[in-house]
């Protein structure tokens, strides 16, 4: 059967889960990209994996606890960009190992956690993501959208410009902790599909494939959502039929569509160039010669 992927439960639960992670991993992402902070979602994700070893060691939901690990990491994280000076790098290197090797500790001395349980949360797996765990990502995923869109014209000026987006009257550091938070809840939200360790390249890659081809952040944001949700659905199918890890094939995917779209990028911008000087000298030989005399009489 063409859809036989449908009828497994794990395989719908999945599918939910990766439409939902293609749409808000790039929706983050762009915002990311543009204050230049595109390995922030791979510091987030060790942080996270100690939210998940605290999950597993108390009996709780991963998801929820990793959430919970994840934005208080990523405050911290801002903090330090802002207080650090010269030692904020070793301080965020210590932040991102330590939340690493504690994941992994707490998992190991926790009775129901076990390599397998690691291995599907920093890798991603498709017959692990459960119910629960569909109606948790339903509901960070609805936060993250609801600020990425709601807030897209506040956030793009603190991207682009910190100083001028404050001069302007905008809560920056407010902002700043927004998009830090937000960050942190779309890596919980990605890590059953994609996995902790590959959720960053989902926030960026499909941001610069569409960057190669679009001028406006609009069209560059639209895009980006598209080709996530794009290769999100294709790689879990992928990996359902050809029994492969599901975040390594999204990723590779990705990547992909990142290098086909650059090699189109070259003969559109030739184009649109001469596209561009076609239109101008049509205006040229379309203005009227008694137009062009009364300017000059004008002048």
């Amino acid at each position: 059967m063409l859809f036989e992927f449908l009828n497994p439960p794990f395989m719908q639960r999945a599918l939910i889960a990766a439409v939902l992670v293609g749409i808000t991993a790039p929706a983050i992402g762009i915002y990311l990209v543009q204050r230049r902070q595109a390995l922030m979602g791979d510091g987030i994700g060790h942080i996270a994996m100690t939210g998940v070893g605290l999950g597993f060691l108390l009996s709780t939901s991963p998801v929820w606890m990793a959430t919970a690990v994840a934005v208080a990491g990523a405050v911290t994280m801002e903090l330090i960009r802002w207080y650090g000076h010269t030692r904020g790098d070793l301080a965020l290197a210590m932040l991102f190992y330590g939340g690493m090797a504690g994941g992994v500790m707490l998992i190991n001395l926790s009775d129901t956690g076990s390599n397998a349980n690691l291995t599907s949360y920093l890798f991603g797996s498709l017959s692990t993501v459960s119910d629960s765990d569909v109606i948790a990502i339903s509901v960070l995923a609805a936060f993250v959208v609801l600020v990425t869109v709601g807030l897209r014209r506040q956030l793009f000026a603190v991207s682009q410009d910190e100083e001028f987006a404050r001069v302007c009257g905008l809560p920056v550091r407010v902002l700043n902790l927004l998009v830090a938070v937000t960050a942190a809840v779309t890596v919980t939200v990605a890590m059953r599909v994609v996995g902790l360790l590959l959720v960053s390249a989902l926030m960026v890659v499909p941001v610069a494939a569409a960057q190669q081809i679009t001028k406006s952040f609009k069209v560059t944001f639209v895009l980006s959502v598209v080709i996530g949700t794009a290769v999100t659905l294709t790689g879990t199918v992928t990996s359902y039929y050809q029994d492969v890890p599901p975040g390594a094939t999204i990723v590779l995917l990705a990547i992909a569509v990142f290098v086909a779209l650059t090699a189109l990028a070259a003969p559109l911008a030739r184009g649109r160039a001469r596209a561009s000087g076609t239109k101008e000298a049509e205006c040229t030989l379309e203005v009227p010669p008694a137009r062009r005399g009364a300017d000059d009489v004008h002048v």
